[in-house]
């Protein structure tokens, strides 16, 4: 079985998609097969690696939904050799509507993604900037829960009701959900509130703080309206060593519980 990760942090703008793509990108790089299946309606993992997804038949909608479309349907290839694409299209926005009405609703992501769990060694879920039952949905089929939080004031705004969403989903829906770590974005040295911010987190995550913390960056911030990962963007760049290392942290974390 892969690993399945889910990406999340109910406040927008900290880093979820740039993670996504770029962990997946390193994975790749380090000889994984991985699947990013985006579940927000916004496109952004889709659009940054490519993919014109207002254009597309089928996406997530149709597969969280039941009919005819199963995931092996919508998967697309990307320009990263081992590394494929779920992507979401506008109808996904109203799939949080439509789930309420389903039985079993909170497992429609996991009863989907089981059909392909021979083809990846990692599937990362990029989820929306919230706690509906989308995201329920994601937390439901992940075995692991990564959190990136942004160097700013309000960074810890709320991370208290995502820690209490996934303590309920591991108590009555997952039971094997776990906290794989937290990792610190658009982390500037220069500034004070940064440091802050990182030392505070270890009120929440004294064990759970990955070493690395992604800078912020120009090239990071240009690579998406290019459809690129970092890793096909600019290599050399900070940002490109932040995610190599943070990939090399994170299959070192795997294989210390696996050895």
């Amino acid at each position: 079985m892969p690993e399945t990760i889910a990406i999340v942090n109910q406040k927008g703008g900290v880093g979820k998609t740039t993670t996504s793509i770029n962990l997946a990108a390193y994975l790749t790089y380090f000889g994984k097969k991985v699947l990013i299946v985006d579940v927000d309606s916004q496109g952004n993992a889709s659009s940054g690696l490519g993919i014109d997804y207002k254009n597309l038949d089928h996406g997530m909608y149709e597969v969280i939904i039941p009919g005819p479309i199963t995931m092996k349907k919508i998967i697309l290839s990307t320009t990263l050799e081992g590394l494929h694409l779920a992507p979401s299209t506008p109808n996904l926005a109203g799939a949080s509507v439509d789930l309420v009405q389903l039985d079993e609703r909170e497992y429609r992501l996991l009863h989907n993604l089981k059909d392909i769990y021979d083809y990846y060694d990692f599937i990362l879920i990029d989820c929306p900037p919230s706690l509906g039952l989308i995201t329920i949905n994601a937390l439901v089929a992940a075995d692991h829960v990564l959190i990136p939080v942004q160097c700013e004031y309000y960074a810890l705004e709320g991370l208290g009701q995502l820690l209490n969403t996934v303590t309920l989903i591991k108590e009555n829906l997952n039971s094997r959900l776990n906290i794989l770590g937290a990792v610190l974005t658009m982390y500037d040295k220069r500034n004070r509130l940064s440091e802050e911010v990182f030392n505070e987190l270890y009120r929440y995550f004294p064990n759970k703080i990955f070493r690395t913390v992604i800078p912020r960056s120009v090239r990071l911030a240009e690579a998406p309206s290019h459809g690129k990962s970092i890793l096909d963007y600019d290599p050399r760049s900070v940002g490109a060593k932040a995610y190599e290392r943070l990939a090399r942290e994170i299959l070192g974390s795997y294989d210390s519980l696996k050895s």
